[in-house]
């Protein structure tokens, strides 16, 4: 059998999704397997020498909690799965061949499928949401540095389509970082709830109380099993209250998101026509953003790789609501199988996105020139609200209006300001009052609170200067990626 989706149609997720390969799920399930063997032995119930020979068979690694090269045949196990609708009955089966008959019985000892299909689908999520938070992590100091250095940029505010008032490059940063910050935290918290399965045929947990003997022998198993896997011990089987789908994929759903968020003003600032930002590979060509029939195009490519996984990813979240979240008897027909690839596909698109942003905001290079063109494309007109503010006391809003439409209409809006006699007689400073750097209300403040009060005193301390430019030094606690804003 070869592979049908190598990321061939979808270059977001090409080299990023490892951890999510059919292989690594057999990983986990055979992870799952032995640690449900080790989970016994830990009461004293599992031959030492039937757990050890387990172990060693299937290439158990106490450091890492999981087995790796245990021999089993992705390929063949897929076509085996057939039969049964799941790959646990024949991976049990193949499992049990390779080990003595007296190892045998403590392989999937009182399981059901579903205990074992749920928790690799956990350790995979696990796996992969550790390098999702991980990618956003390095986002954030990127942007973190980005917010600080450009923080009193001022820019053109665009809201649909068109110039509305004046902003700051830094408070649009911030505006990013806020958001990958917190779809970080959110992702992170539901990653630290992952939740073990082991609940038996209906998830009364009955076969384990028979197993061990008693109640509370059981409940200690179930912890067990949880503890050697590294997941949550849930307070009961979930097996068809599927919060911890649901929330996983919302909260992926989330980081995606703020990265699509992200990918798609980048996207907008990088046009021709704008050119506000640039990457550095889109400088420096090297066939980054080549076209097949343009030699001139330098597209950005990473942000329509990351807006493909945004665009997409949201549905599949709501097919796991459709599918976990109305579950119904103790396990559902179909339902259930739906989860898994959709599951996988969304921690893909997570994977693949976040890893893309990490880079993209690394590399990200704003254009100062092209800034201050757009700043006075409208000459003076972006202020238009801040002199329907000032001056409509003083000369009415018609006046204003004749003021803005003289404007648009290609006079100097200075000049047309300073004709009005009570705009004189108040004693109006016009040069300030056209200046889109003086009208950008709490801009500086909104970057301060997002980056950090403490860390700004600290750059400037460091840099002995505003903040306005470079790469910040003191952001290594949001781990070893890269940063600076690439000016």
């Amino acid at each position: 059998m070869t592979a049908v989706d190598e990321g061939l149609l979808s270059p977001v997720t090409a080299g990023h999704d490892e951890t999510v390969t059919d292989a690594a799920f057999l990983d986990a399930l055979v992870t799952a397997e032995v640690a449900l063997s080790r989970a016994y032995r830990e009461l004293g119930l599992a031959p030492d020498e039937a757990v050890d020979e387990i172990e060693a068979e299937f290439g158990w690694h106490g450091a890492l909690r999981g087995c790796r090269g245990h021999g089993l045949d992705v390929a063949a196990l897929a076509a085996a799965s057939v039969a049964g609708g799941n790959p646990v009955i024949p991976l049990v089966a193949q499992m049990r061949e390779r080990v003595a008959a007296d190892a045998r019985s403590w392989l999937h000892r009182g399981a059901t499928s579903q205990d074992i299909v749920d928790t690799a689908l956990m350790l995979v999520a696990r796996a992969a949401s550790e390098r999702v938070i991980a990618a956003l992590a390095h986002a954030e100091v990127s942007l973190r540095s980005l917010a600080r250095s450009r923080r009193d940029d001022v820019a053109a505010a665009r809201t649909l389509t068109q110039h509305a008032v004046p902003t700051t490059v830094g408070l649009r940063a911030a505006g990013w970082l806020r958001a990958v910050t917190r779809a970080k935290h959110r992702l992170d918290g539901v990653r630290r709830e992952l939740p073990a399965q082991l609940g038996g045929a209906a998830g009364t947990a009955a076969s384990f109380v028979e197993h061990t003997g008693s109640a509370a022998r059981a409940r200690e198993l179930i912890a067990g099993f949880a503890h050697e896997v590294g997941l949550d011990a849930p307070p009961a089987p979930w097996h068809t209250s599927r919060w911890p789908v649901t929330e996983l994929g919302d909260a992926l759903v989330q980081a995606v998101d703020a990265v699509g968020k992200i990918a798609t003003d980048v996207a907008t600032l990088s046009r021709t026509e704008i050119g506000e930002v640039s990457t550095l590979r889109q400088a420096q060509g090297e066939g980054y953003g080549a076209s097949s029939a343009m030699p001139q195009k330098r597209n950005p490519a990473a942000s329509v790789l990351i807006r493909s996984a945004a665009l997409r990813a949201p549905q599949l979240a709501a097919t796991l609501h459709l599918a976990s979240a109305l579950a119904g008897d103790e396990r559902p027909d179909g339902a259930w199988h739906a989860e898994w690839p959709t599951l996988r596909e969304l921690l893909r698109l997570a994977l693949g996105a976040t890893a893309h942003t990490a880079s993209l905001v690394t590399e990200l290079h704003v254009e100062p020139d092209a800034v201050a063109r757009n700043l006075g494309a409208t000459r003076g007109l972006l202020v238009s609200e801040r002199l329907s503010i000032v001056l409509t006391p003083l000369i009415g809003a018609e006046g204003v209006r004749g003021i803005v439409a003289a404007a648009a209409r290609g006079d100097d809006i200075a000049t047309l300001v300073r004709g009005f006699a009570a705009v004189r007689e108040a004693g109006v400073d016009v040069d300030a009052l056209l200046d889109p750097a003086r009208y950008t209300g709490l801009a500086g403040e909104f970057v301060d609170d997002a980056v950090g009060r403490d860390g700004v005193h600290d750059t400037l301390a460091n840099h002995g200067g505003t903040d306005h430019g470079g790469t910040d030094q003191g952001d290594t606690d949001q781990g070893d990626g890269p940063g600076g804003e690439g000016t």
